[in-house]
């Protein structure tokens, strides 16, 4: 049973990862928003980045003209993965 737990558990997060970088990726690329995979992606990712975003944006980082919150997002899944695996293990 832990095992299926965990297994789901990190498949969630690489999904999740997988979306964030898809999104950082065809932010490169020229496609409009109304293109149907470009909101897609916006509208899984933007309740996860939009959080980050805004914090960042109160930081001495807010004003650069670079944007860090996918980073910050895949930094605070990972951590929050490795808690949820934790808690599934037992060890918390």
């Amino acid at each position: 049973m832990r095992i299926v737990l965990i297994q789901t558990v990190n498949t969630f997060f690489k999904l999740l990862e997988f979306l964030i970088l898809a999104r950082v990726i065809l932010s490169w690329i020229p496609l409009g928003r109304n293109n149907a995979l470009v909101q897609m992606l916006y509208a899984l990712t933007e309740p996860i980045l939009s959080p980050i975003r805004s914090l960042l944006d109160k930081s001495p980082l807010g004003g650069m003209m670079l944007d860090f919150s996918a980073w910050f997002a895949m930094i605070l899944l990972y951590f929050i993965q490795m808690i949820l695996i934790n808690i599934v293990l037992g060890l918390f």
